[in-house]
């Protein structure tokens, strides 16, 4: 048959080269064969042999490992410089212009840092600067355990108002809830800052920023200096607007407008009924009180008085909100009287600190009359001036007692 080898004629066994090398290698340690190369000089230092014998190797291993490249971790775990390492935060911004109020949605964050206690359980807490920082924190919930926590809630300031956009900065800090493993209040894993001057009104912004480390900042050397002023924030912050270089001239307008505004403002309604045959006062909210008590907060409430009016009718007060520097009362109260009558009077309004056993705190007042001027005058012009108009008005607390009356 064609293709096959005669019977009486073997054809010669086959060894491979690693048969050939298994047979032929005596046994015992295999040692590196020594290459041309090492016999010459090295111009660079980083590409040393791998044939090097272990005494020279352990030599030189400091040197080569300073020139090794970093290998990148895509969740680092340990400190670095490199804002990265804390995580990103991702929310979205919308300035509400009709309704004068800010909406923060949280949604999540990435790769946070895992703190020492090797748990993650975090919240996010936001502050508008410069302000006292207890009167407008707000905060989320707490995700429990994880590195990428999901919020997905938003939080909103009311009261603000175009001035606020143009030199506010909201900060955002990602903290650790300490309460679940009952430790004192640990430092924010990271924060960020962004300047509210760039808001267009009426439309939703989304950022996605790397976390940067806690910038220190000064608090009050004692409770008496802090008292209805800005407490663990000072006005200086205006100057830097979360370092993005404001000029001098727009930092300090910053810091007056600031320093007039720490007492905090309330919204208030006024409409005359012709029905009724008066006027309607509402007292709606207040926002960013100063803080009164040592524990940062204030048990707020608001008295109402018309001058001149003698009588008990003239004078009113809300209830007391414990434990709050954004109260919310939605109370309202009236005063029977013509509107050329009303005309000649004046409305003054106070909010106070309420505190058991001892004189009330004053916090801030607002006169409307026609003797006032700005936001004051229009409100209170508008309202005696349109019938069955209601008109509601966030005011500027001022830090003046009211002298007419109680």
């Amino acid at each position: 048959m064609a293709g096959t080898a005669p019977p009486g004629r073997r054809r010669p066994q086959r060894v491979s080269m690693q048969e050939h090398m298994a047979i032929d290698v005596s046994p015992g340690p295999i040692r590196p064969i020594r290459l041309i190369s090492d016999y010459f000089p090295h111009f660079y230092p980083f590409a040393e042999p791998a044939q090097r014998t272990h005494d020279q190797r352990a030599s030189e291993t400091p040197a080569i490992l300073s020139a090794t490249p970093p290998q990148p971790d895509p969740e680092p775990q340990g400190d670095s410089d490199d804002s990265t390492a804390l995580g990103t935060l991702e929310f979205t911004l919308l300035f509400d212009a009709d309704n004068s109020t800010l909406h923060c949605t949280v949604h999540l964050a990435k790769g946070l840092k895992t703190p020492a206690s090797g748990s993650v359980d975090t919240y996010v807490k936001t502050n508008l600067l410069p302000g006292a920082s207890k009167a407008s924190q707000l905060r989320t919930r707490t995700v429990r355990g994880t590195r990428g926590p999901i919020w997905e809630e938003t939080l909103t300031y009311h009261g603000f108002t175009h001035q606020d956009a143009g030199r506010k900065t909201l900060r955002l800090c990602v903290c650790e809830d300490p309460r679940l493993r009952r430790r004192r209040r640990a430092p924010p894993l990271g924060e960020l800052r962004v300047p509210l001057r760039k808001l267009v009104p009426n439309r939703a912004r989304s950022f996605n920023i790397c976390l940067e480390k806690r910038r220190l900042t000064k608090k009050p050397k004692s409770l008496d200096t802090a008292r209805g002023m800005s407490l663990y924030e000072e006005v200086s912050e205006a100057a830097e607007q979360g370092g993005v270089g404001m000029p001098a001239a727009q930092a300090e307008e910053a810091e007056t407008g600031a320093a007039g505004e720490d007492r905090g403002r309330i919204l208030l309604s006024l409409c005359y009924s012709s029905q009724r045959g008066g006027l309607l006062v509402g007292i709606l909210r207040c926002a960013h009180l100063a803080p009164m008590d040592a524990n940062g907060y204030s048990d707020p409430f608001v008295r109402l008085f018309l001058h001149p009016n003698l009588g008990k009718k003239s004078k009113y007060k809300t209830s007391v909100r414990r434990k709050t520097l954004n109260p919310e009362f939605n109370e309202e109260f009236f005063y029977a009287g013509p509107r050329e009558e009303l005309v000649q009077k004046t409305l003054l309004v106070s909010v106070w600190d309420y505190d058991l056993g001892t004189a009330d705190d004053f916090i801030g007042g607002v006169q409307l009359s026609s003797q006032a001027s700005g936001e004051r005058l229009r409100h209170w012009r508008e309202c005696l001036g349109h019938a069955d108009h209601r008109l509601e008005l966030w005011h500027l607390l001022d830090g003046v007692p009211p002298q007419l009356g109680d």
